[in-house]
C-alpha cells in the first residue's frame, strides 16, 4: 500500500499565492526593530527566505536579535489567509497519488490552517498535520513522519515523502529510511540525493513504474 506524506508550501501550492502584502506587517515589524543590526540587502535576503522556510530557522541563521525575532513573531502569528487559493494547476491529480496522503506542513498554525483551508483540499488526506511552530512542544517533520508511520503502521518502503525543502521534509525522509521525491517547482533549485519531478503528473507517471 503506497503512502505519500506532502509538504505544502513550493509543493501544492506557491507560499506567496495569496499576495506579498501578506507578511509586510511581520517585516515591517523586523524592520522597525532592527537598529542598524542588520543592511537593507540583509534583511531583504531574509525576508525572501521567509517565503519557503519557518520563520524560527530564518531568524537564526540571519541573526536577528531577540527583539527583531519577538516583534516578527508577535506579527506572523496573527497573519491568516482570506482569500480563496488555488494552488497549482495540478492539484486534480492529488485524489490519484498513492493509497493513502498525508498533508504535514511547518510554520504559524493559524496561518497554515488558512492556507489548507483557503485551498479546500483537508479532504483529500487521511491526516492533515500543521507542525506548528508558535506552540509548546513542536516536534518537527522527522518526528511527525515518524510518529505518523508508527500510528499507521506504515511500512518505510511503501512510504514517499513529496516537498520542495531539502533541508525539512527531504531531510526527514533520508534519515527515516523514506524516498524523498522534490518538486521542482518555479525557482526550486534540485537537490542531491532525491528523485526530481516537475508536476504531480510527473509523479503519478514515476509511481505507477515503481
Amino acid at each position: 500500500m503506497r503512502t505519500i506524506i506532502f509538504d505544502l508550501d513550493n509543493c501544492l501550492a506557491p507560499s506567496d499565492e495569496p499576495g506579498r502584502d501578506l507578511f509586510a506587517p511581520a517585516f515591517d515589524a523586523i524592520r522597525a526593530a532592527n537598529h542598524g543590526r542588520l543592511t537593507e540587502e540583509e534583511l531583504e535576503a531574509a525576508f525572501e527566505e521567509c517565503w519557503g522556510r519557518a520563520f524560527d530557522a530564518v531568524a537564526r541563521e540571519h541573526d536577528f536579535s531577540d527583539e527583531m525575532r519577538d516583534a516578527g513573531w508577535r506579527e506572523f502569528a496573527r497573519i491568516e489567509v482570506r482569500v480563496p487559493m488555488r494552488g497549482y494547476g495540478d492539484l486534480d491529480v492529488l485524489p490519484q497519488l498513492g493509497d493513502r496522503r498525508f498533508l504535514v506542513t511547518s510554520g504559524f498554525r493559524r496561518l497554515q490552517e488558512s492556507k489548507v483551508r483557503a485551498l479546500g483540499i483537508a479532504d483529500l488526506f487521511d491526516d492533515v498535520v500543521i507542525d506548528a511552530i508558535d506552540e509548546p512542544g513542536r516536534r518537527g517533520k522527522e518526528r511527525v513522519f515518524a510518529d505518523l508511520m508508527a500510528e499507521h503502521r506504515l511500512d518505510p518502503a511503501e512510504v514517499v515523502a513529496v516537498g520542495d525543502d531539502p533541508g525539512s521534509e527531504l531531510a526527514s525522509a533520508r534519515k527515516l529510511g523514506v524516498r524523498g521525491v522534490q518538486v521542482l517547482r518555479k525557482g526550486i533549485a534540485p537537490a542531491p540525493d532525491v528523485t526530481h519531478v516537475r508536476d504531480l503528473a510527473e509523479l503519478r507517471e514515476l509511481l505507477l513504474k515503481a
